[in-house]
């Protein structure tokens, strides 16, 4: 049973140990992949570079630093002990703050249907990451529908506060996506507890890397067909 992740794929090989489990506790690959579902509404729709900035920042720092850093807070192991757990409360404070300040500005300034997706996305950001109601909303639903679908709508209500059957319909290849993530991410999870064979982690470990990366590249090239 591994006492660390330090051997995780998306962990840098290089750099002091502390270093390496900064960036490991971001889980990049995965934000990366949350970050580019958010852009997906933004490239559906006539859009503002400023606004699919926004909403990229948005994601970074509320899913992809404040949630991770609530997930090590709510593990019942602490694989990224490096950090006590006041500075982790401080850094998700600050980075879901910043990313509720990019929110209401674009809300109050002409995109109000923001402020329901947030409120959604902040319940279960905290409920499911720290295992809130005895974990009745840890589960694949509650990631889906937060990591997923809602990205996708908020990429597109702030350009233009509405949705778009696009949109909508994109939201669910990044559910489905989702789904397929979260399963595989969970059953990789408990084949590296249970020490598995090499084999069987190492084809659980592709499908990640090719749904993560494949999201990524494929958003580069999104961007690139509309703003070129």
């Amino acid at each position: 049973m591994q006492k660390d992740r330090l051997s995780e794929w998306f962990v840098p090989k290089f750099g002091t140990r502390n270093f390496r489990l900064g960036i490991g506790i971001l889980f990049l690959p995965y934000t990366g992949m949350v970050v580019a579902f958010a852009a997906w509404g933004s490239l559906v729709v006539d859009y503002s570079l400023e606004r699919l900035v926004a909403i990229c920042l948005l994601y970074f720092l509320a899913l992809g630093i404040s949630a991770h850093c609530l997930d090590a807070l709510g593990s019942k192991t602490k694989p990224w002990g490096f950090l006590s757990k006041k500075k982790l409360w401080i850094i998700s404070l600050i980075t879901l703050s910043a990313a509720i300040i990019i929110g209401f500005y674009y809300a109050f300034l002409d995109s109000p249907l923001l402020i329901p997706i947030g409120i959604v996305e902040i319940f279960f950001l905290v409920s499911y990451n720290l295992e809130l109601f005895n974990g009745k909303f840890h589960n694949n639903s509650s990631f889906v529908l937060s990591w997923g679908v809602l990205p996708v709508l908020a990429g597109t209500i702030i350009q233009i506060n509405s949705v778009t059957l696009e949109s909508f319909a994109l939201s669910g290849v990044a559910g489905i996506l989702s789904y397929i993530l979260i399963k595989t991410s969970r059953i990789y999870k408990n084949l590296k507890k249970q020490s598995a064979k090499t084999s069987l982690i190492y084809k659980k470990e592709i499908v990640l890397k090719l749904i993560s990366s494949g999201v990524i590249l494929s958003t580069v090239l999104f961007f690139l067909i509309r703003h070129l």
